[in-house]
């Protein structure tokens, strides 16, 4: 089956290209494009997409955040990426806790888009690299290795893929470097996000660092 996928970004020439990306891979279908948090409020529910990618900087009103905060109660089963040009650490978290499970800029390049729209359809969280480490650096540093309690409830390849993860390696990335199949880093983060009780990548980033 297709992925579903609904696209909100405000500038027309952007929005088009994404477009014609996600038209051209044989396993995603466009169901819904919007310039405005507006129309995207009404239209979405309507379509009810696996993945929503949604631009934070809309015309005058609601932000794409405040879309996403208002959509994914109604949408629980809809994964949202946030798909901008801001890097700013407040508008992240601001995303993350309205409901987003990932954030990647505009640069992102095509093949990384596509990679990204089918982790989070596996239930991942993608985040560009330069996302990721502006998350880490808004935590202190953790603590030496051998005092970290994370070492006595991960195993050291879980440790070792954890630290990938929290660096902003999409799965494929992780599995090349790991020599795993995908099947096989799927599994490590179902039993990561286990056994450190959360749910998402930035759950986990949060745990690692706070640990």
């Amino acid at each position: 089956m297709k992925t579903k996928i609904a696209l909100v970004e405000d500038v027309e020439r952007t929005r088009k290209l994404f477009i014609d990306w996600l038209s051209d891979a044989p396993n995603i279908e466009v169901v819904g494009s919007y310039g405005d948090a507006a129309s995207a409020a009404a239209g979405i529910p309507t379509v009810a997409p696996d993945v929503a990618l949604v631009d934070i900087n809309l015309p005058p009103g609601e932000t794409g955040i405040e879309c996403v905060r208002k959509l994914k109660p109604i949408l629980p089963k809809t994964q949202f990426v946030m798909l901008t040009v801001y890097e700013d650490v407040n508008a992240i978290f601001q995303a993350l806790s309205a409901g987003a499970s990932g954030y990647l800029l505009k640069e992102t390049r095509r093949e990384e888009l596509l990679a990204a729209i089918e982790e989070v359809s596996s239930g991942g969280s993608p985040m560009s690299s330069s996302i990721a480490r502006k998350v880490v650096q808004s935590f202190s540093k953790p603590v030496p290795p051998q005092e970290n309690p994370l070492d006595s409830t991960l195993s050291p390849r879980e440790r070792e893929l954890l630290e990938l993860l929290v660096q902003g390696f999409l799965y494929k990335e992780i599995a090349d470097k790991l020599n795993l199949s995908r099947g096989s880093v799927n599994t490590y983060v179902r039993r990561i996000y286990e056994k450190l009780h959360v749910h998402t990548r930035a759950e986990a980033m949060l745990k690692y660092w706070r640990a």
